[in-house]
């Protein structure tokens, strides 16, 4: 059988309103922005991925700009007129040449597995070993900032058998103000949800200390990335110290990071993330290190589209086990879908597509409308 070449690969950005603003640690999201990425094969075949990050700049070394700018230059170049089925040898060509880029890449490593996946017959999850589970639970983030607004939404999810795993973004307001909104919520729900907390590294290892303790006492599951991802050794005080588990986030942002970090003992729970690993394949690099180190796996997000989330959600099926479920809800965050059907959330879980690669296909008139002119 002859090869089938990569022909063309073009990059997107895509800008969809959010049903409401996003308060992170960091920046308050008003919209949310995608890369769409499109890779055409020789046989007439296209996989489609997704590169997203949060807030331009605020989150990481990223930014829409710069992923498609560097698509566009760099990396696609690259890959046009290799062999679209053989994506290890598509993507240690481009890690290669490019240091970093993680995002790009995930996004680029999505298309392929999509691409091959329709060629195939296959799901993404087949490609990547076979799925052990055929859903996945999803928690939803209260981050209106208002404590009575966050119980009541709280209340409607759990209501609607939408999520029962709650995570509250924390680390902008003063200390004090943060647990006590945090406390409240917990207490107005109590053992009917999961309560968990992420600060993005909000607060220093001062502050820290006292209300890891004071979060833990009061019913929190979960506390992710309390300090700054640089101060390591704090990671590792905290982790030793925190009544509640310390989950790491921001401090991953390679695979190589992942091995340091479980070799330090710095966090009992990693948060997988394919945008920072460099793509679906490369996440569970991350998730085999946290495994043989005993380290807990939590599925996140960097709040991306459907194309995104699918591609996070076929490798998180995948895994032995998810101690502490996911975060993919970034579909349910948009008032628009590009795709011409949106995923499935129902009995508190986002349910998983058999078809063939991502189980998503572009609308184009949709698309068109909201790409960035």
């Amino acid at each position: 059988m002859s090869q089938v070449l990569i022909e063309s690969v073009s990059a997107v950005i895509v800008d969809l309103p959010t049903i409401r603003p996003h308060k992170l640690a960091m920046h308050t999201m008003q919209q949310q922005t995608l890369v769409v990425i499109r890779v055409r094969c020789s046989d007439g075949l296209e996989g489609i991925g997704e590169s997203t990050t949060i807030g331009g700049l605020a989150y990481g070394n990223e930014s829409p700009e710069s992923i498609k700018q560097n698509i566009d230059s760099h990396l696609g170049p690259l890959l046009v007129g290799q062999d679209s089925a053989n994506i290890n040898a598509a993507m240690l060509r481009l890690d290669k040449a490019a240091k970093g880029n993680t995002f790009a890449k995930s996004g680029l490593e999505s298309a392929l597995l999509d691409a091959q996946g329709k060629r195939l017959g296959l799901a993404v999850s087949e490609l990547l070993g076979g799925r052990v589970r055929d859903s996945l639970e999803v928690a939803w983030t209260l981050a209106s900032g208002d404590t009575t607004k966050d119980i009541a939404e709280a209340e409607q999810m759990l209501d609607l058998r939408r999520h029962r795993i709650f995570k509250l973004k924390i680390g902008a307001n003063p200390v004090s103000q943060d647990l006590k909104h945090v406390i409240a919520i917990k207490q107005a729900l109590g053992e009917r949800a999961s309560v968990r907390v992420d600060v993005n590294q909000g607060w220093d290892e001062s502050q820290a200390i006292r209300a890891c303790q004071v979060l833990g006492d009061n019913g929190i599951d979960l506390i992710e990335q309390p300090i700054s991802r640089i101060n390591r050794a704090g990671q590792v005080r905290l982790n030793q110290r925190s009544p509640a588990p310390i989950m790491a986030d921001e401090s991953i942002e390679s695979v190589e990071d992942a091995f340091s970090l479980a070799a330090d003992g710095a966090a009992s729970v990693f948060a997988l993330k394919i945008a920072k690993n460099g793509g679906p394949r490369a996440v569970l690099r991350t998730a085999q290190i946290a495994e043989s180190a005993g380290i807990a796996l939590y599925g996140g997000t960097m709040l991306e589209g459907a194309i995104g989330t699918l591609a996070s959600a076929h490798a998180f099926v995948t895994l032995r086990q998810l101690t502490w479920g996911t975060e993919l809800f970034g579909p349910l965050l948009l008032t628009e879908e590009i795709v011409t059907e949106a995923p499935v959330y129902r009995d508190f879980a986002l349910q998983m597509p058999r078809t063939p690669g991502l189980g998503l296909t572009l609308d184009e008139e949709r698309l068109a409308f909201f790409a960035r002119k």
